[in-house]
């Protein structure tokens, strides 16, 4: 429990980055996947603030990771990941106005229940 405010800073990290790696993409829009959108694709990839900013906040994360990992059960720790899923899926719905229905508000109590049980052992 005494790194418990580390494990949540790198899970926040992580949840942001997926939340701005998203704007990012919906900025640039879908896209085909072949070798004629390699270039125009990956300029605007490579250029968009956002995913810089959201790669930023991965290489962040990970090295807070690193941290957590150094100081925590492997064991412990790495269930509390899943708390990223529900920062993402309830920031989603917000912010991208995407579907929180009832069997994922249903799948969210399932991981806080398991998460408060790891912690708990």
């Amino acid at each position: 429990m005494r790194y418990l405010p580390l494990i949540l800073l790198g899970v926040l990290l992580n949840a942001v980055a997926q939340l701005v790696l998203k704007e990012g993409m919906r900025r640039i829009g879908y896209f085909a996947f072949d070798w004629g959108n390699v270039l125009p694709i990956g300029t605007r990839i490579l250029f968009s603030p956002y995913v810089m900013a959201g790669l930023t906040l991965y290489v962040v994360s990970f090295v807070v990771w690193l941290l957590v990992l150094s100081r925590v059960q492997v064991s412990f720790a790495y269930p509390m990941l899943s708390l990223g899923y529900i920062v993402n899926a309830v920031a989603a719905y917000y912010l991208f106005q995407e579907n929180l229905s009832w069997p994922r508000v249903a799948g969210i109590f399932v991981i806080i229940l398991g998460t408060y049980l790891i912690t708990r052992s």
